[in-house]
């Protein structure tokens, strides 16, 4: 049985293990040119997905690449003095089995423990989609697959072509976010500076193994701003004028915009659909239930997605019309508790009041200086991520004893050509 994935960030090559784990024969589309290897922005995996990771056998790299971030400073604006805070004691009170990664490091980790099973063709994309199976391609010849899985992320090709537009199914939240890389040895060593104000919060932070740092920006808007999304100079330019006279150390950050070698910006949207499957056609990750970029724990939600479709495809015998209903009653409630996480984290990453912005930085400080087991109470009653990430239960889906050999493997000798762009094998 032959299965498309379109994107090879995270959902994508997690559900391309586990489907090949399972005996399908698996392709993954990615309109990116190359693998990102920039670094990308720090992520949070929560006990799930370290647990997922774990059966993949990938769990040492994960651990290897962590930021290593354990301290942080909180510098309110307007006040002189900083909140010294204990993140480790804060992490390891909020979740029982936690780490920080970049990105695409991430995503690195996950295509290397699939290179050898899953065929990768970068610098392609999909433009149409029949209802048999009978797929389009910007360069490579059209190609029928039994199964399409659009893993493309919060602006899905495969959800547009397939379920509409964007606008149908976004709901903007109140906020963007914007990441750069800075140059240099930025001395933080474990560090993770941040300054908060009223409706905006910047920060930098470092990785044991990178050669420079992270600044991470969200800000408010009460209005959804005028740009599009893979407008660069118009995105610099907003999150200039949203950041203004902050303080000598962020405008400092903002100073490498026009030199940083790796740049995001988005707004804080979540994606509210009632199905995420037509046809042969069904969504993973932030393509089909995004609780917000940056504050909503999307990454986890992600692999346990990517993990359960694979699954549920495994136990209906690749019968898509019992398997991706099955999907979605599994990944409902996950879904859901995903969005009120990311609304919650929302107003305290990027606080409405002077008085929010007090209890930040109070709230940081008594769980770093409690005791452990008082701390991780306190931050369990206050933290959602930690009750609705470390509560998740996951159904035990056992790889195929014949996964690379059976049917479905011998059909992958119609994969995609090599001439569609860069292949991994």
């Amino acid at each position: 049985m032959r299965i498309l994935i379109s994107g090879a960030s995270i959902a994508g090559p997690v559900l391309a293990y586990w489907l090949n784990a399972h005996g399908f024969s698996v392709t993954v589309v990615e309109r990116a040119p190359a693998p990102r290897e920039s670094g990308g922005h720090a992520v949070d995996l929560f006990r799930p997905a370290m647990d997922i990771s774990a059966k993949m056998g990938v769990l040492p790299h994960v651990e290897e690449r962590a930021t290593g971030a354990d301290r942080m400073s909180l510098f309110r604006e307007g006040v002189r003095r900083p909140v010294r805070v204990d993140l480790s004691k804060i992490f390891s009170a909020t979740s029982g089995r936690h780490a920080e990664i970049m990105r695409d490091d991430l995503s690195e980790i996950y295509r290397d423990a699939t290179a050898d099973d899953v065929e990768y063709v970068f610098g392609d994309s999909i433009t149409a989609i029949s209802p048999g199976g009978d797929v389009r391609f910007e360069k490579a010849a059209p190609r029928r697959f039994d199964l399409v899985v659009g893993a493309d992320g919060l602006h899905s090709n495969v959800r547009r072509l397939v379920f509409g537009d964007e606008s149908r199914f976004g709901t903007y939240i109140g906020a963007y976010f914007g990441v750069l890389t800075l140059p240099g040895d930025p001395g933080l060593d474990g560090e993770l500076l941040i300054h908060a104000g009223v409706g905006r919060t910047a920060g930098v932070y470092g990785a044991r193994h990178l050669g420079g740092a992270r600044a991470l920006f969200l800000f408010r808007s009460e209005r959804e701003l005028d740009y599009h999304h893979r407008d660069v100079p118009r995105q610099k330019e907003l999150l200039r004028g949203a950041f203004d006279g902050m303080h000598p150390d962020v405008d400092r950050w903002l100073d490498e915009l026009d030199r940083t070698p790796a740049f995001y910006f988005d707004s804080i949207t979540q994606l509210r659909m009632d199905t995420w499957s037509r046809g042969r056609v069904t969504l993973a990750g932030d393509a089909g239930y995004c609780p917000g970029p940056a504050v909503g724990g999307s990454t986890t939600l992600a692999i346990v997605g990517a993990y359960v479709l694979a699954g549920e495809l495994a136990r209906a015998g690749g019968d898509h019309e019992r398997a991706f209903p099955a999907y979605e009653r599994a990944m409902a409630e996950h879904a859901h508790g995903g969005r009120a996480v990311a609304l919650s984290a929302a107003k305290t990453l990027v606080p409405t009041s002077r008085l929010g912005l007090w209890g930040l930085a109070q709230g940081a400080r008594l769980i770093s200086a409690l005791p452990a087991r008082p701390g991780r109470a306190l931050a369990r009653l206050t933290t959602k991520s930690a009750r609705l990430y470390d509560s998740m239960t996951l159904d035990d889906h056992p790889p195929a004893p014949t996964a690379s050999g059976g049917e479905a493997g011998r059909e992958a000798d119609s994969a995609v050509p090599a001439t569609t762009g860069e292949r991994t094998r």
